[in-house]
């Protein structure tokens, strides 16, 4: 029989890491299943400037690298695996990755979600280059700029509406002719004289040289192609959380979101939850570092007794 760990953290981001550093800290010797890449969506990050701490900003990457080798300082074990399925129905916990099977008393979730994206190959190619999926993150890096939008619900007005603090005309390019957005959100982005509105148009190709200098649309009803200049491209189609290996094992909401009453205890006793995994609101780096944080203190407490 394995060892059984009194901790198991599953995912490298900012949640999973800042746990990992609290939990090392407090002699709970966690083991992390960081994936097969750590670091979450910041590794596809090139400025990071609203994380505190860093005056200039600091590159996504070395910000998760830095949380990466703290978390070994203080002992932390780093296994580069991926978990494909779980067993939170008895005690020790089974978490089942391609090639182990690791037993813990307690778990933290902290798998986080990935943006939903278009899926075409220039998308990937300029990617951090003028394709973004956070206005908050990166909107002030377009001042005076135009930039497009892309989406029709709650999100895509929301960033729309952000951006016009900083670019001088935005696009919001949807593939319908009228939005899913509530009434409220839509009346603010419509009556914003910054804001144009695209309809029932779709992203074929994102245009560029070393970054994005226009979009290639096709229109929903004829086909016809036509080109957009704009100096970067947000998407707001959503996020889909990583919750997979969790599926029947703790309940999830509607959307697939793990459902906690606090943001952080789960439905499952002994297992909690961090970051955007369960935040579909904030979707933030200090956000998911403050509920790492909560995490880890709270397994404390549990492990205690």
């Amino acid at each position: 029989m394995e060892d059984v760990r009194k901790l198991a953290i599953i995912g490298s981001g900012p949640a999973g890491l800042t746990a990992t550093i609290y939990a090392a800290r407090a002699n709970l010797s966690p083991i992390v299943l960081a994936g097969i890449e750590f670091g979450g969506q910041l590794m596809t990050t090139t400025k990071v400037e609203n994380y505190p701490g860093f005056i200039e900003g600091i590159d996504g990457p070395e910000l998760m690298n830095n949380m990466m080798e703290q978390a070994k300082r203080f002992g932390a074990e780093i296994v580069y695996e991926f978990v494909r399925s779980t067993d939170f129905s008895k005690k020790p916990f089974v978490l089942k990755t391609d090639s182990n099977e690791y037993l813990a008393e307690s778990v933290i979730v902290a798998t986080g979600s990935t943006p939903r994206r278009l899926g075409i190959e220039s998308e990937q190619r300029f990617w951090g280059k003028g394709v973004s999926t956070c206005a908050t993150c990166d909107g002030a890096f377009y001042k005076d700029k135009i930039v497009a939008v892309i989406g029709g619900g709650d999100s895509a007005m929301e960033e729309s509406t952000f951006l016009t603090k900083f670019a001088s005309k935005v696009y919001i390019i949807h593939r319908r002719d009228e939005f899913k957005a509530s009434k409220v959100m839509q009346e603010r982005a419509l009556n914003n004289e910054k804001i144009n509105i695209v309809w029932s148009s779709e992203v074929v190709e994102v245009v560029g040289d070393t970054f994005v200098t226009g979009l290639k649309l096709k229109d929903t009803n004829t086909g016809e192609e036509s080109e957009l200049s704009v100096d970067g491209m947000f998407l707001a189609i959503g996020h889909e959380p990583m919750t997979e290996p969790f599926v029947g094992q703790m309940e999830l909401d509607p959307r697939k979101y793990i459902v906690t009453e606090d943001g952080v205890h789960t439905s499952v006793d002994g297992v909690f939850v961090a970051g955007d995994v369960a935040d579909h609101v904030y979707q933030q780096a200090i956000t998911a570092a403050g509920m790492g944080c909560k995490a880890a203190i709270m397994v404390e407490k549990y492990l205690a007794g």
